[in-house]
């Protein structure tokens, strides 16, 4: 019995150890319905807290984040603060730049382009046709991804990301409404690269 076990234990170990070794270092994911509410606004200071996004897991996180989110504003776990209200503490090294062309076509990162959060801006800008999106006014009101802008991150923990925005409403409607479709909702495809020192998104 005891000979059965400690070749039971063995084969666990190396099952586990033969699985680690065969885990992709690059994952493809789709993120749908992520909110990150907005406080204030319309003449009023923007507060409330940011959604936390860590690209590792695929989850929404308290701690150990990448990303963050709060209305369309996007800012990284890196640099250092805006002096904004509710904004998290930066305790990695994440950057992040804007690559134009299609997403399935950016293969690599570019170390050099890299920007982070500061008290000038954000690495990401906010405003319309600035970062990841444009804003049409009345009668419309409406926020839309601007196609050919992917968003390229260096992660907390110098590993690669690329992210491309789909949407900005609930159940990424094909045909947003903003009288009828919920907003600050974002749906988002990325692609992950877990291997440390690894630019390739192949």
């Amino acid at each position: 019995m005891k000979y059965l076990s400690l070749l039971l234990t063995a084969f666990l170990i190396y099952s586990c150890n033969s699985d680690s070794e065969n885990l992709p270092a690059v994952y493809y994911e789709t993120v749908t319905n992520l909110h990150a509410p907005l406080e204030g606004g319309q003449g009023q200071d923007n507060s409330g807290p940011f959604t936390k996004f860590d690209f590792e897991s695929g989850l929404v996180t308290e701690n150990e984040w990448d990303i963050a989110f709060r209305g369309t504003s996007i800012i990284v776990n890196g640099g250092s603060s805006l002096n904004i209200n509710s904004e998290p503490e930066r305790n990695g090294n994440a950057g992040a730049y804007i690559h134009n062309g299609l997403f399935t076509e950016l293969e690599s990162v570019d170390n050099d382009l890299f920007l982070q959060d500061s008290e000038e801006g954000y690495a990401i800008q906010t405003g319309s046709g600035n970062g990841w999106y444009t804003y049409t006014s009345a009668p419309n009101y409406l926020i839309n991804p601007i196609p050919g802008r992917v968003l390229v991150f260096r992660t907390r923990d110098n590993k690669y990301a690329k992210v491309e925005i789909i949407s900005y409403y609930f159940d990424a409607p094909e045909n947003p409404d903003s009288a009828i479709n919920e907003s600050r909702y974002y749906t988002f495809n990325y692609v992950y690269q877990s291997e440390l020192g690894n630019t390739s998104f192949n």
